[in-house]
């Protein structure tokens, strides 16, 4: 069997950064700390996490006064934000600077008076934590038809993105905005995050290799989703896996080639189990190789609440 590596693929620098958040915060106040929603969206990170003493919370109101309290990678409402401040709760933020980004933008548009239209997913956190910076509300759109079916007579518009949607689906959307709303404004396709190109990009490259694509990533997680959509669209089999306990053997059947990804929120340690299963499934006689792919070096700045402590009475 022909095993091929995309590349990139796994962990992002916003992801990366987020877990280190929590692990430094562990070390600095001690367990436990206080994670609202899953800090990033894989089981295999937040349970192990969860054994270091990380508590994950749904909302505020379940964590206790003066509770080390960290916002996960995916953003927060500013209605979060300020509970938070009022409870007087020692928080620190692990919010994608790609999607800080995007709030700054819907911010900005809404100061300059424009309408802010939300290209994502209902539901997903970041689309709350964004919707949830716009004081007089966003529109949400997913799709082209719900684009279609818009009914704006207000014509000082912008739009924003969700940083994990698919780039194809995404400029589509875009394109029908701007023929129903020419003089709409909007960052084109910039708010789509880099390791969410680079990794649709790479995947796309690898179904045209392989008979069946694997995708190590969350149910919940929007990028592997995505991912998985893909590698479909261009013709390849493809399976949205949390790791290899979900391989079976008839996947198998007559396939000479698998190509394996992850998302952004999947460690390679998930990727590096399924090798081993795959390798086993095929009677030990599996060659491996990595794609060639762009190499990503770019790391965010930890927050100084992790660097020093400055949380503590």
């Amino acid at each position: 069997m022909e095993i091929i590596l995309a590349q990139p693929r796994g962990f992002c620098a916003g992801v990366d950064r987020a877990i280190e958040i929590v692990e430094r915060a562990l070390e600095l106040y001690g367990a436990p700390v206080y994670v609202r929603h899953e800090i990033v969206h894989n089981k295999f990170v937040v349970d192990n996490l969860k054994k270091k003493g990380a508590v994950f919370v749904n909302e505020l109101d379940e964590i206790p006064e003066n509770g080390i309290t960290i916002f996960s990678a995916h953003g927060v409402s500013e209605k979060v934000e300020e509970t938070a401040k009022n409870r007087g709760l020692p928080v620190i933020d692990a919010t994608c600077p790609l999607v800080t980004k995007v709030h700054n933008e819907a911010i900005k548009s809404e100061e300059e008076g424009r309408k802010v239209i939300l290209i994502g997913h209902a539901g997903h956190p970041e689309v709350e934590g964004t919707s949830g910076r716009v004081k007089n509300g966003v529109i949400l759109v997913s799709n082209v038809k719900d684009v279609a079916e818009l009914e704006i007579k207000e014509q000082n518009l912008s739009y924003v993105t969700q940083t994990t949607l698919s780039v194809n689906d995404t400029k589509d959307i875009i394109e029908a905005l701007k023929e129903k709303f020419p003089s709409i404004k909007g960052p084109e396709l910039r708010d789509i995050c880099y390791a969410t190109q680079n990794r649709q990009d790479a995947v796309a490259k690898l179904a045209k290799q392989v008979d069946l694509v694997l995708v190590v990533g969350a149910k919940n997680s929007s990028n592997s989703n995505r991912l998985r959509d893909l590698a479909e669209e261009k013709g390849a089999t493809a399976y949205l896996i949390d790791g290899a306990e979900d391989i079976k053997a008839k996947w198998l059947e007559g396939i000479k080639s698998v190509g394996i990804t992850a998302g952004a929120s999947a460690p390679e340690v998930l990727v590096t189990k399924l090798i081993v299963e795959l390798t086993k499934l095929a009677g030990g006689d599996a060659n491996i190789t990595t794609m060639d792919g762009k190499i990503e070096k770019t790391k965010f700045k930890l927050p100084k609440e992790v660097l020093e402590n400055i949380l503590a009475a």
